[in-house]
């Protein structure tokens, strides 16, 4: 489980499916109102209080992404109380929740070199992967690939290959498109196969 702190009122928690099978959660587990979900949220309320000195003092809101062979993303943020929120009745050591839950279709991969992402490109091209979008954002690479990037394709194997060349990101798509760079879009393993590899 690693937390970071995005503002005063706000940090993420980026849950690997390792760290959620550890706990012996599934990701259905987290659409459900478990025993176990109530002490994953206990827990990184705790870790956020030690690590990034974060307070929980009323309600909060919490927004989970779900991200394919990546884990799970989890945004917590410090709400006003509504209407319907009783401070009155606000017992010690309760929290009111609101939550989101979303599940992404996309792939969103880091890597540390463009040697790496050349390398990505040689196995997937003929594979038969040949979409994709690349971004650069804080000296590292990215590439995204959507559903329609694996149709007609073993999700698994190109997953290994990822993971051969690079590991599943921790940012957000939405940071690495907003203060990032796009190099090349919708069709990244195509150009890079034919810039790099097969000229």
């Amino acid at each position: 489980m690693r937390l970071e702190r995005l503002n005063v009122d706000k940090f993420k928690v980026f849950l690997t499916f390792d760290d959620m099978q550890e706990r012996g959660i599934t990701k259905e587990d987290l659409w459900q109102d478990v025993p176990k979900v109530h002490d994953l949220f206990r827990d990184m309320m705790l870790e956020a209080d030690d690590e990034l000195g974060f307070k929980v003092d009323g309600p909060i809101a919490v927004e989970v992404y779900a991200m394919p062979a990546q884990g799970m993303v989890i945004i917590v943020s410090k709400g006003v109380a509504d209407e319907d929120f009783d401070l009155e009745g606000f017992e010690e050591g309760y929290i009111e929740m609101q939550v989101t839950l979303d599940e992404s279709d996309e792939i969103f991969y880091t890597f540390k070199d463009f040697e790496d992402v050349i390398g990505l490109a040689s196995r997937l091209y003929p594979f038969g992967v040949i979409g994709g979008s690349l971004y650069s954002f804080g000296g590292q690479y990215y590439l995204k690939l959507e559903d329609n990037d694996l149709e007609n394709h073993d999700e698994d194997v190109v997953i290994a290959l990822l993971s051969e060349f690079g590991h599943s990101s921790t940012v957000s798509i939405h940071r690495t498109d907003e203060y990032g760079k796009c190099l090349m879009k919708d069709v990244a393993i195509t150009q890079l196969y034919h810039t790099f590899i097969k000229r």
